[in-house]
């Protein structure tokens, strides 16, 4: 389907907005993209085995999706705004609005396509990661030179590892003297989680920062065979905190 005259204008709106926007006729073959979103295609058409990124013109929408699942053609004629994720041969990632376009009529002419936050999938998998690493064990200033850090869930190796990195660094940039360790969200402590305690504590020591445990449920008390005797532990925050304060006045 060919662009009419009367649609030149709209075009040209589309052509001045610094997002990357297409059209698509009603069977999601492209028939238009704007030049921010040429630019982009122009890195992108080669992994289609196209040249230029006016080559992908006429060609249907399902070509830019992997997932079966996710592709157009299993959506009936579109009459809403559509939201999603298009994965652009596994190496760009992109959240999409696909909106019907209408004419004087009501009735759905074109779609306008518009692709934003285009990421590289290497960047998208590392942002990821580094966000999930950075809510997974989070660190909190709860005195002047004290930080809690509650600990949730199990304590692999590389949670152990990025735990260490941050509070290591967090206790010398900090001046923090003490660490409380909160086990309170901790179910199970076998002899695995006593090693990478003792490890957690090994390396606060270097720093010079005192590791004080809390949140020592009657569950987990009853399985403290393995736990490292040399360390002070407390019920609760509360108590770390009082111990705290009256060793830092």
């Amino acid at each position: 389907m060919a662009l009419m005259t009367s649609d030149l204008t709209m075009t040209d709106a589309l052509n001045s907005m610094r997002e990357n926007i297409l059209l698509a006729d009603l069977n999601y073959d492209l028939v238009w993209m704007n030049d921010e979103a040429k630019s982009l295609f122009t890195d992108i058409a080669p992994l289609f085995g196209y040249e230029h990124a006016d080559d992908l013109i006429g060609k249907n929408m399902d070509n830019f999706y992997v997932n079966e699942g996710s592709q157009l053609h299993s959506v009936d004629k579109l009459t809403e705004k559509l939201q999603g994720r298009i994965n652009l041969k596994n190496q760009f990632v992109a959240d999409t609005v696909i909106t019907p376009l209408r004419n004087r009529e009501g009735e759905v002419s074109y779609y306008i396509i518009m692709l934003m936050d285009i990421t590289l999938k290497t960047e998208e998998e590392e942002r990821k990661d580094h966000l999930i690493e950075s809510l997974s064990i989070p660190i909190l200033k709860v005195w002047e030179h004290a930080v809690a850090v509650p600990l949730i869930g199990e304590l692999d190796e590389k949670r152990v590892d990025h735990l260490i990195s941050s509070l290591l660094k967090e206790c010398t940039e900090g001046d923090i003297e003490y660490a409380l360790i909160d086990l309170s969200g901790i179910h199970t402590f076998n002899d695995q989680f006593s090693r990478h305690l003792k490890q957690l504590n090994q390396a606060l020591q270097l720093v010079g920062t005192e590791c004080l445990v809390v949140g020592i449920t009657p569950k987990l008390a009853l399985s403290f065979q393995y736990f490292d005797k040399r360390l002070k532990t407390f019920k609760n925050t509360y108590a770390g905190l009082g111990y705290i304060i009256q060793h830092d006045s």
